[in-house]
């Protein structure tokens, strides 16, 4: 079975890394819509446009579903095309509900951008899930380009965090759920600024277990779900996956190093 995996840039690779983890005899087609990036502060029709586009050129590959490995795109493009058309469209939602449900006392920080956080998808989450109201909000946009870039240890970026994360009181917080597919890069750095006690929890698990659903398609053992995936060589990632960076085939080798050393830090971020 081909399955696509769709994101704003390359946030959505942590989507695919969790699927080779648990799905992994699938073939998949990951497009990173890095012309556009980043989607969280643009306008929602604008990314509604960007969102068909890229769905036709998936269907044009022929894929038998479709994952939305982002979390705004989700919030404004889900409905439309599930009515659109006709193959499944599976989205993806900040992990509010795990998150509240495993804390009990404590608070949960959801980070995310500013489209996420403005659409009413994720408020009418919270309403139901959120019954004590220990939700807070945090909207991160720089993350995105901090991922894109590849800085994840600049002085730019821990600067970042050091003026974002003194909004808040880290030591209140449970867990703190990345509403970003971007934001999973950058776990190590996270608990720099958050205590032993806070989780961090993200949609991924979720996403890949509703994608099996929705297809029928068998858990994979337990075993193989805890076995380290790391590449060394970049023509080990097409063995899995064909890439596309907005509808332009990735075949060079600088781009495909790009991609391994992105999916090697992602299973690093697995231990945090």
């Amino acid at each position: 079975m081909k399955i696509g995996i769709f994101d704003s840039g390359i946030g959505g690779l942590s989507v695919l890394q969790e699927a080779y983890h648990q799905l992994s005899g699938q073939e998949y087609i990951f497009y990173a819509d890095t012309d556009h990036v980043p989607y969280g502060n643009k306008e929602p029709e604008e990314i509604l446009g960007y969102c068909r586009n890229t769905a036709a050129f998936l269907i044009e590959q022929g894929v038998s579903a479709i994952l939305i490995a982002c979390n705004t795109a989700t919030s404004v493009a889900v409905r439309q095309l599930r009515q659109e058309l006709e193959l499944p469209i599976i989205g993806m939602e900040p992990a509010v509900k795990p998150a509240v449900e495993q804390t009990e006392e404590k608070r949960v920080l959801v980070m995310a951008t500013p489209v996420t956080l403005r659409e009413t998808k994720l408020k009418n989450l919270i309403e139901r899930v959120d019954e004590h109201h220990r939700v807070d909000l945090l909207a991160m946009p720089e993350l995105v380009r901090f991922a894109e870039s590849e800085q994840f240890d600049s002085p730019e970026l821990h600067a970042y965090l050091e003026a974002q994360f003194s909004k808040v009181h880290p030591e209140e917080y449970s867990a703190l759920v990345m509403g970003c597919t971007h934001f999973n890069y950058f776990k190590d750095l996270y608990r720099n600024y958050f205590p032993d006690y806070t989780a961090f929890v993200d949609g991924n698990v979720g996403t890949i277990r509703h994608l099996m659903r929705k297809l029928d398609l068998p858990a994979e053992a337990a075993e193989a779900q805890d076995i380290r995936i790391h590449f060394n060589d970049p023509e080990e990632l097409l063995q899995h996956t064909t890439y596309y960076m907005s509808g332009r085939r990735v075949q060079e080798k600088e781009m495909l190093e790009h991609f391994l050393r992105l999916h090697n830090r992602l299973e690093e971020m697995r231990k945090f």
